[in-house]
């Protein structure tokens, strides 16, 4: 029995450790960046949140306001009916009405701040963090507006003769072509 000479396995598993780090990186910086999304979203709901706690709390103080004008503005009509009433010769109720117009125009200004603050925070939805994550994802995967370039690049490769480019963002096909592409070594030495 002779035994066979081994083809030299030092290159290749050089390259396949280099690829195992880049692909533990990746790995590493995608977990990164999944937590710091997360602690994005976190903040621009908890900021969200907090503009309606305010909008709600000022829109109380709006109904408080409301609700006292229109206390007022019904003593005020109980004052002026009485005025009518015949043997009554003063003139209270004018300052009634004056005291519920100053409480409307407050409870009118803290509706609208009511309004505008929880328009801002309404829903509380991260757009932000959303936004980063489709960013990102374009990025992974390649589908952004660089796609076109990509496809221009090759077809103007192709008119010189040249091998298109892969896209950049395309790391499982370049880890999948790498893998596939035959190994001189083992291949030749089973004939």
């Amino acid at each position: 029995m002779s035994a066979e000479p081994s083809a030299p396995q030092g290159p290749r598993d050089d390259q396949q450790q280099n690829i195992a780090v880049a692909i533990a990186e990746v790995s590493e910086r995608a977990t990164q960046l999944v937590r710091e999304e997360i602690e994005l979203a976190k903040a621009e709901v908890a900021e969200k949140t907090s503009r309606l706690i305010r909008g709600a709390v000022v829109g109380t103080v709006a109904g408080v306001f409301v609700l006292m004008a229109l206390i007022f503005a019904l003593v005020g009509c109980a004052w002026l009916l009485y005025y009518y009433l015949p043997g009554n010769d003063f003139t209270y109720f004018w300052g009634f009405f004056a005291l519920a117009a100053v409480l409307l125009l407050l409870g009118i200004l803290a509706g609208l701040i009511a309004a505008k603050a929880v328009k801002k925070g309404a829903p509380p939805v991260p757009n932000m963090a959303i936004e980063e994550a489709r960013k990102i994802r374009e990025t992974v995967s390649g589908e952004d507006a660089s796609g076109a370039n990509a496809s221009a690049a090759s077809a103007t490769a192709a008119a010189a003769g040249e091998a298109p480019a892969a896209p950049a963002g395309s790391v499982r096909e370049a880890v999948a072509s790498y893998t596939a592409a035959p190994t001189g070594g083992a291949a030749e030495g089973q004939g």
